[in-house]
């Protein structure tokens, strides 16, 4: 609901709210909240905002210099479902300790920054619907210590349970990689998933479909419809809490991992995007391939010539690698096509028209910080706009057929995505001078991301022993 300070005030006084719950969003991505009394709020709240020590935040600053101030964003307010006591909920904004100056690595302000700089330069509106795929798991347990590492799932609908000890074991189950837009009473989650639309479109977020994934083990889809950019990543996260907390309360457990199950489909976050100037889709040009004008082309020339350092941002965990890999629909190499699910950038074909022309970026997972995934993909476009990167003669494509059928020769001609976080960081060090352009991104906030992912991710996972090792190397 988009609201004014006072109509908030309000709202929060006619509906007897509670508590207010203030949500900030860390560089990872991951939100954390402070709530407040509403005897609190007032319209200092707004403008003066709260104090608040943002050093315990993964990314932000030491805990010499943590003070900052959250100041709510009123447009964001809604009623929490999952609170027992009325609360109002609201996404904030980190400033300074001054209350004025905008916390540079903090994401949300670069998302915005990204909004400014495109009216800036293009006077037209970008506009993202994100795909978010995931797992509805019946159990998940999982620990990693000094002598042990292990992970356990499990799912009703696997395939796997088809020989299950349940009295009565009534069967329907999905074949392995066999759920896409499947039916119950093997879809078992069809009606949970239906509850989460209600909430999602009860918080003003406008949803496109849902359904069965190809993941036997209730791999399931949510689309919504194009918003802006800031209003997707708001989206985003508003999704993802409603997902996780709606699951939990019907005694399930909702994960975003990339590859959670070896073998089987990974999830990600695929990202259709177009340019608008109000009215139409920018990228349309009855004429062209696929139905794309120059200016859509130039702005995929940009995605995949920048793709390997967008990567560290859109696919920013290393369980995303596990998902890009050959066979699972999921892409591997830098190219455009239209309709084919291989491509890094792929045109659907399904709906070529004025209002709606678009591309869809297919490496991204729902493990990024929508608030850095949405504006670096910005960023690449328009980079590949302003400098006529054209995608066909950078052998790019469009190649039409899988990948994997291609001649030996041809294929090796094809750039490839990262194959390991590791990699997409390295390509990120020397490919962000596009990000930097109209102050969205700082070298601050890129180099604060390449070090904590290294040091608290990629580091870490490699120092480990991984339990398949044990299979391959503890009797030799």
């Amino acid at each position: 609901m988009l609201l004014t300070t006072e109509e908030v005030l309000k709202f929060a006084k006619d509906q007897n709210v509670q508590m207010v719950d203030l949500k900030v969003v860390d560089l990872v991505g991951r939100w954390h909240h402070v709530t407040i009394p509403a005897s609190q709020l007032n319209e200092s709240t707004f403008s003066d905002g709260i104090g608040i020590d943002a050093s315990s935040y993964p990314g932000y600053k030491k805990v010499a210099a943590g003070d900052m101030k959250i100041i709510p964003d009123s447009s964001t307010c809604i009623l929490d479902p999952f609170s027992e006591l009325k609360s109002l909920s609201m996404i904030c904004d980190i400033l300074e300790p001054d209350g004025v100056t905008p916390y540079s690595r903090y994401p949300r302000n670069v998302a915005r920054k990204a909004e400014e700089y495109l009216a800036a330069t293009q006077r037209d509106i970008a506009l993202f619907s994100p795909e978010l795929e995931f797992y509805i798991f019946d159990d998940m347990r999982y620990a990693s210590n000094v002598r042990e590492a292990f992970y356990y799932v499990d799912s009703i609908e696997a395939f796997w349970n088809t020989g299950s000890g349940d009295e009565p074991n009534l069967g329907y189950r999905f074949p392995p990689k066999g759920g896409y837009h499947g039916i119950p009473p093997a879809d078992t989650t069809f009606n949970l998933r239906s509850k989460m639309i209600k909430l999602i479109e009860e918080a003003g977020i406008p949803v496109k479909y849902h359904h069965h994934e190809v993941g036997s083990a209730a791999q399931v889809e949510i689309e919504v419809l194009h918003d802006t950019l800031l209003r997707s990543a708001d989206a985003v996260m508003l999704m993802k809490y409603f997902i996780k907390n709606l699951a939990r309360q019907n005694h399930k457990v909702a994960t975003f991992m990339p590859k959670p199950l070896y073998q089987e489909a990974g999830s990600g976050m695929h990202v259709h995007q177009y340019l608008s100037d109000g009215k139409i889709s920018l990228f349309y040009d009855q004429g062209g391939y696929a139905g794309l004008s120059q200016l859509a082309l130039n702005y995929i020339g940009g995605l995949l010539k920048h793709g390997p350092a967008l990567l560290a941002f859109t696919s920013p965990s290393t369980n995303s690698y596990k998902r890009l890999i050959p066979g699972f629909e999921a892409p591997v190499s830098l190219f455009f096509a239209a309709a084919n699910r291989t491509a890094a950038v792929r045109i659907p074909t399904y709906d070529v028209n004025r209002q709606r022309e678009r591309v869809e970026f297919r490496p991204p997972d729902s493990t990024c910080n929508p608030y850095l995934a949405l504006p670096a993909m910005l960023m690449a476009g328009l980079d590949g706009i302003e400098n006529k990167i054209d995608p066909t003669a950078e052998k790019f494509g469009p190649f039409e057929i899988d990948i994997a059928e291609m001649e030996e020769q041809q294929r090796a001609n094809i750039k490839v995505l990262p194959s390991s976080l590791e990699d997409a960081l390295e390509a990120l060090k020397t490919d962000h001078d596009f990000l930097l352009k109209g102050g969205v991104f700082t070298k601050d906030l890129i180099d604060a991301w390449i070090k904590y992912k290294l040091e608290k991710e990629v580091n870490p996972l490699q120092a480990r022993p991984h339990p398949y090792e044990f299979e391959l190397y503890s009797d030799i």
